[in-house]
C-alpha cells in the first residue's frame, strides 16, 4: 500500500450498519482510461477492509473513479469480492450504454451514475437527461462532482430530473463563504424539495481553513444537517487521491469530524445508516 490515511480508530464509535458512501478502488492490472489525470498508485481491497476495521463501518458504495473512465469492470469485480449484502457501487457510463448492460450492472450492485463535469470527460452535461430517463425505472440516483460554478450554470437541468441527484463533497461550494454562495442556495433549495442528497465528504477539498479543524468546511456540513438531515449522507473519499501532495487525511479524524458537524447521535445514526440504506436498496 502506497498511500496512508491514519492508523488510530475515531473518538466517537460509529453506530452498527454504518455505511460509507464513497471510496474508490484503484488496481493497476486494469488500465486506465487514455485521457485520464488522476492515476494514483494501487487502493486494493485488503487495503480497504484494513481502513473498515479501523473506522468501524460495515457496508460501503465503491464509486467508478475518473481513471478508468467508462471500463466498470474493476468496480464490478469489487461489488462481487465485497458481497451483494455489504456493497453497493456507483458507475460511469454515457450514452452508448446498452440496456442489457445497465442491467448487469444493476445486478452487480450499482445504484447509481456519476457524472464529473468539470473539466468535460467522458460525460457530459447533455447525457444527464436522457440517461436519467434511462436508469430511473431501476430506481437508481446520479451522482454530480462539479465545481459550484458549473452547477449553478446547470441548475434548470437538476430542477426537472426523474430521478434523486447526490451531490458529492458537499456540493463543492467555494471557500470562503460558502454558505452565503448561490450554489449552496441552489442545494439547499433541492433538499427541501426532496430532489436531492449531499454526501458528507470531501471537508479538505475547498477548506480555506485546513486540517485539522477543517471549521470552514464543518459549518457547511452543520447547516445542511440542520437543514434537512434526512437527505444527508456520509463518505470517507478513501484513498482521497487528489490529497497526494498536500497529505492524506486520517479517516478516522474524518469521522470525528462528522460528530463535530452532527453532535447529534439519532442524527448521525440517519446519515450513516438509515439514509445510505434507503437511497443505495440495501436490503
Amino acid at each position: 500500500m502506497k498511500f496512508s490515511s491514519g492508523s488510530n480508530a475515531p473518538g466517537i464509535r460509529v453506530p452498527p450498519g454504518a455505511i460509507d458512501c464513497h471510496h474508490h478502488i484503484y488496481d493497476a492490472r486494469y488500465p486506465a482510461a487514455e485521457n485520464a489525470t488522476l492515476r494514483p498508485a494501487d487502493a486494493l481491497i485488503a487495503d480497504y477492509r484494513a481502513l473498515q476495521a479501523r473506522i468501524g463501518t460495515t457496508r460501503n458504495v465503491i464509486v467508478q473513479p475518473s481513471t478508468y473512465g467508462v471500463d466498470n469492470r474493476l468496480l464490478i469485480e469489487s461489488l462481487a469480492a465485497f458481497g451483494l449484502r455489504n456493497a453497493r457501487g456507483v458507475a460511469v457510463v454515457n450514452t452508448s450504454v446498452t440496456d442489457a448492460e445497465l442491467k448487469q450492472l444493476h445486478d452487480a450492485g450499482v445504484r447509481g451514475i456519476r457524472f464529473n463535469l468539470a473539466p468535460p470527460g467522458t460525460t457530459t452535461l447533455d447525457m444527464v437527461g436522457p440517461l436519467a430517463r434511462r436508469i430511473a425505472p431501476m430506481g437508481w440516483h446520479i451522482q454530480l462532482n462539479a465545481p459550484a460554478a458549473a452547477l449553478l450554470d446547470a441548475r434548470s437541468v437538476w430542477s426537472d430530473l426523474p430521478v434523486p441527484m447526490v451531490f458529492d463533497h458537499l456540493g463543492r461550494v467555494p471557500q470562503p463563504g460558502a454558505v452565503n454562495h448561490p450554489t449552496f442556495a441552489m442545494i439547499r433549495g433541492l433538499l427541501q424539495q426532496g430532489k436531492a442528497y449531499v454526501k458528507l465528504s470531501g471537508f479538505y477539498n475547498e477548506s480555506k481553513v485546513g486540517y485539522p479543524s477543517y471549521s470552514d468546511s464543518v459549518q457547511v456540513a452543520t447547516l445542511y444537517a440542520k437543514e434537512a438531515p434526512e437527505r444527508l449522507v456520509w463518505g470517507s473519499d478513501w484513498p482521497h487521491p487528489t490529497e497526494k501532495d498536500k497529505g492524506y487525511p486520517d479517516d478516522a479524524h474524518l469521522i470525528d469530524l462528522l460528530s463535530e458537524a452532527v453532535p447529534d447521535k439519532a442524527a448521525r445514526h440517519r446519515i450513516l445508516v438509515d439514509n445510505p440504506a434507503r437511497l443505495y436498496q440495501f436490503a
